[in-house]
């Protein structure tokens, strides 16, 4: 049974009442038919990237892990007694005022933040700040799932193509592999490689970002492991990145082909792969040096 009272009529006295009774399931549907409605296109829009841009493929499973996490917490929310913040509606209205400016000015960043603002306004409006408390990490891992802006990815791959170029040409070379590097390409003896956008180590670093709170969040009960798996995705993802330019390196001078096609992309994967089993290691570490300060 939950005790609470009723929002709208101050100085009432507390009454009791079923969880069932305090959810308002009908209120709850009638805003979600709306958000739909009004972000459709937005919606349409931030799927057909998903599934065309390789770097936002994680962008799928972010509101699917967000939705299992809060069905995971069905008791922690059905326990929160309903708190309706009217701040919550200022918040709504201020997502739609965002929409309304990046649909003017095609500004499609600001059109999906928009989406999880609204959603935060919402989740506020109708439940207060302890429904917002019991579902904030879900709802903040929804802002995963919206791409970074152009003029803010472009300035982050590329020094992520020339740092990978310059470890790859520093390790060919002590590795005894002639190579001369131009900017983000590396001249070899049998073939020349271009170290792009694709292969600036962005993807693997978005999608570990993802992975590591998630990872955190379901592995671990502290919740200041969440950021420093966090922090540690950035070395892990550039050092991984690096590592694969590397190896693509030494493989040609084998076999060129080995650089190309599906030998580049199950290349991509296995890295991706070691630097996930990196990322479980960290967290290990972490665990282990935190049980030897809390021993003494």
């Amino acid at each position: 049974m939950l005790y609470y009272r009723h929002p709208m009529i101050a100085g009432t006295r507390t009454v009791r009442s079923d969880a069932a009774g305090a959810i308002p399931w009908a209120t709850i549907a009638w805003f979600a038919a709306l958000t739909i409605i009004c972000y459709a296109p937005v919606l349409y829009n931030l799927g057909r990237q998903w599934a065309n841009d390789e770097d936002m493929g994680h962008g799928f499973f972010v509101p699917l892990v967000a939705g299992y996490i809060m069905w995971q917490r069905r008791a922690e929310v059905a326990a929160v007694v309903p708190a309706p913040n009217w701040w919550g509606l200022a918040v709504v209205l201020w997502g739609g005022a965002q929409l309304y400016v990046a649909t003017l000015g095609a500004e499609l960043f600001l059109a999906r933040t928009s989406l999880v603002i609204t959603i935060f306004g919402i989740v506020l409006f109708l439940g207060g700040p302890p429904l917002l408390r019991a579902l904030l990490f879900p709802l903040a891992l929804l802002f995963l799932m919206v791409p970074i802006p152009a003029i803010i990815y472009s300035q982050i791959t590329f020094p992520l193509q020339i740092f990978a170029s310059r470890v790859a040409e520093g390790a060919l070379a002590l590795l005894g592999i002639p190579v001369l590097r131009e900017g983000n390409i590396l001249e070899l003896a049998n073939q020349k490689l271009s170290v792009v956008e694709a292969c600036s180590g962005i993807r693997s670093l978005l999608t570990l970002t993802f992975l590591s709170l998630v990872y955190a969040y379901f592995f671990d009960s502290k919740a200041w492991m969440r950021a420093a798996l966090l922090i540690a995705t950035v070395p892990i993802a550039i050092a991984a990145n690096a590592a694969r330019v590397t190896v693509t390196g030494i493989l040609t001078e084998y076999d060129p082909e080995l650089a190309e096609g599906v030998f580049h992309t199950a290349e991509g994967w296995v890295m991706f792969m070691i630097a996930l089993a990196m990322l479980v290691a960290t967290h290990a570490v972490i665990n282990r040096i935190y049980g030897a300060v809390r021993g003494r």
